[in-house]
């Protein structure tokens, strides 16, 4: 007897217009500058057919679904043709990052498997300083912080220069420029007037790692894999650009910065450190709850200790960029490191004899009770 492939619905959120669709009509020559990298950087739309080409290769009966901010539209997705695994790629809901974790939670409450973090995962590392108080409690080393809700700036707090300031609910490098990183109180007064008028409080500011800065993949859940780190080369950049992955250089190729940030996988460090960073990545992974794929930015101090910035459940999985380029490293292809993820989520499918509607397992448990 042979069985249908696993049916997995590639689903996404996308209203508007995709600003990298304009950048097909940039000349790279118009640029006042020489860019190292492409500027015609794939669209979430090439993105999105990329991974449903990839799953198709791997086995699997796969289709991209748009929800388009319409809860209904996700709802009648789920109920007909119910899909045998949710490939999980929202990021918001009506342009609110903070409810993404929502709809992971309606997934669970359909029952049906989806890849990736489960709710509480995702809300939680939304939140920056809470992440980071449970990263504390449980040992995992994270720079000191501090989180600021009013505009009152604090005269004393008890934090060493130089100090690095981000909105504390926001991810993506979003509120993250070249003034980010303050070496003195009055520019840090300045930075949070700033960052108050144009981002919702509160605001982290945290004491500055000066070191080596990598992004640490991790794979799976029982046991999970470390990937080899990527290490992040900021020696190109402008004389008066800290060393960080600002919103810029991350995401806008038409400013020189982008092109100014290299990376190296594996990362270009002793044994031991690289040892212990994996050893740090792995705990804040189980500590925060994060499931399936995963990636960790930490930054190294001068004595190559590592510090835990980051974690970010539900990572970019663009073919070749940073957590797909050191699954490629270790050995996956883009097709496997799809399928293995496809597959945590297939081991979470109910039983079907298991699936008893809410009201009748209510009512059944009050009338057992004594």
């Amino acid at each position: 007897m042979t069985h249908a492939r696993p049916q997995v619905i590639v689903l996404y959120n996308h209203v508007g217009e995709d600003e990298y669709e304009k950048l097909k009509d940039v000349d790279p020559d118009s640029l006042a500058f020489v860019p190292s990298y492409d500027i015609d950087v794939p669209t979430a739309l090439d993105e999105y057919k990329a991974l449903v080409i990839g799953l198709r290769r791997a086995g699997y009966r796969a289709r991209a679904v748009n929800i388009k901010e319409d809860l209904r539209r996700l709802e009648r997705t789920l109920r007909r043709g119910r899909p045998d695994v949710v490939f999980n790629l929202i990021e918001h809901f009506h342009n609110d990052p903070e409810l993404e974790a929502y709809v992971a939670a309606v997934f669970d409450l359909h029952a049906v498997p989806y890849t990736g973090s489960p709710p509480f995962a995702l809300a939680l590392c939304q939140r920056k300083g809470l992440t980071k108080q449970l990263l504390m409690s449980h040992g995992v080393p994270t720079p000191r912080f501090k989180v600021i809700r009013s505009e009152e700036i604090p005269k004393r707090h008890g934090l060493r220069y130089p100090l690095i300031v981000k909105p504390a609910r926001e991810d993506a490098s979003s509120g993250v420029d070249r003034n980010s990183v303050v070496q003195d109180a009055a520019a840090l007064r300045q930075r949070l007037e700033y960052m108050f008028t144009e981002f919702s409080p509160p605001i982290l500011i945290e004491e500055f790692i000066t070191g080596t800065e990598l992004h640490v993949g991790v794979l799976g859940n029982d046991p999970p894999e470390v990937l080899p780190p990527i290490q992040w080369d900021f020696s190109d950049l402008p004389h008066d650009h800290p060393a960080i992955i600002s919103f810029a250089a991350k995401w806008n190729p038409l400013d020189e910065v982008f092109h100014r940030v290299h990376s190296h996988c594996p990362a270009r460090l002793p044994k031991r450190v690289v040892k212990r960073v994996k050893e740090v990545a792995l705990q804040a992974y189980k500590v925060t709850g994060a499931r399936d794929y995963a990636r960790l930015d930490i930054r190294l101090d001068a004595h190559n200790r590592p510090f835990v910035l980051e974690v970010n459940p539900n990572p970019d999985l663009t073919e070749g960029v940073s957590f797909m380029e050191a699954a490629e490293v270790a050995g996956h292809t883009f097709e496997e490191t799809l399928a293995m993820i496809v597959e945590f989520a297939l081991e979470r499918k109910p039983d079907p004899e298991d699936r008893v509607p809410t009201q009748e397992r209510v009512l059944g448990g009050a009338l057992d009770a004594p």
